[in-house]
């Protein structure tokens, strides 16, 4: 079954649970029946995952997938997460996150059919973890356990340390604990390779700064940016393709080191600037039809002009 088709099939079982249970968004719940039905509510999709991967009567298009096919999949749940969140709609926003978890429990679930971890063990290592990284707060025996102490004081840390750079320190802990006695993390690891680009750029150079691979003053950031539009410029005379991709690509990294710099998000920059020039391109199809005419034969300098006007209209 194709993911449109899946999706529609498991949206309705979840409308139809919440429809039972008469919840909207919003809606605050008692605690003890917030974590009830939460919990029935997972179970019943981890079991619903297993029996679409059920080889007796499955699904066959679940039956075929694999890791490496199914993981693009949660690439496009989370953007398409992110864009409920920028559009503030409420509404879609449950749903997409539940396409989001069910990526989680997919690859949960082909993990536990090759014997390598269960839901239950990625719940509990990404609990562990965050205690571990929130060593100013206390938690109750519903999360620690009836006798562990995990207080600030207990731990010698204080709430300041933490707000200033005690969650860094405790991933590069996490990372060196993790090559071993004896390994060295280098600056760079743990940087996904698969992230997109301005993302790992931005990630990449914020690392380097930490260990003081920086410019002192964002001044020399602005004039490495210039530096590199100039070497770029330089390949583009020459018509070097392959030479100016490589000096393209010092243009966009030292940009992603300004955006880090100057506490800009770099993929949220470019958003904006994507959607602001989808609005000001079909403002301008609009001014067009309207006048009975298509954009394809138009004069570049007639468009230009009716760009320049919707610009100044829209700000």
């Amino acid at each position: 079954m194709g993911k449109q088709q899946k999706g529609t099939q498991m949206d309705a079982q979840q409308k139809t649970s919440l429809h039972d249970k008469d919840v909207s968004v919003g809606q605050p719940q008692a605690d003890a029946t917030a974590k009830t039905d939460a919990a029935y509510e997972v179970t019943r999709l981890a079991a619903l995952m297993a029996r679409l991967r059920d080889p007796n009567g499955g699904c066959p298009w679940d039956l075929e997938q694999t890791n490496e096919t199914i993981a693009p999949y949660a690439i496009e749940e989370a953007y398409e997460v992110l864009d409920a969140i920028t559009r503030k709609d409420w509404q879609a926003f449950p749903d997409e996150l539940g396409d989001l978890l069910l990526q989680v429990v997919y690859q949960t679930q082909l993990a536990q059919e090759a014997g390598q971890f269960d839901l239950a063990t990625v719940a509990r290592m990404v609990t562990e973890k965050m205690i571990r990284r929130h060593p100013h707060v206390t938690f109750g025996p519903d999360i620690v356990g009836e006798t562990a102490d995990n207080t600030a004081d207990a731990l010698g840390v204080s709430a300041t340390a933490v707000v200033l750079g005690q969650w860094e320190k405790l991933k590069e802990k996490e990372r060196q604990n993790a090559l071993g006695a004896g390994k060295r993390a280098g600056a760079l690891a743990g940087v996904p390779p698969q992230l997109p680009a301005l993302l790992r750029a931005s990630k990449i150079a914020g690392r380097a700064a930490r260990v003081g691979f920086d410019w002192p003053d964002v001044e020399g950031v602005v004039a490495k940016v210039h530096e590199e539009m100039n070497e770029f410029a330089v390949e583009m005379a020459a018509g070097d393709k392959a030479r100016m991709q490589d000096e393209l690509g010092d243009v966009l990294f030292s940009l992603a080191s300004l955006a880090r710099r100057l506490k800009l998000d770099p993929e949220a920059c470019l958003r904006q600037a994507c959607d602001k020039f989808t609005r000001r391109f079909e403002a301008v199809e609009a001014h067009l039809a309207s006048e009975g005419l298509s954009m394809q034969d138009q004069p570049v300098e007639k468009l230009d002009d009716i760009w320049k006007q919707v610009k100044k209209e829209q700000g």
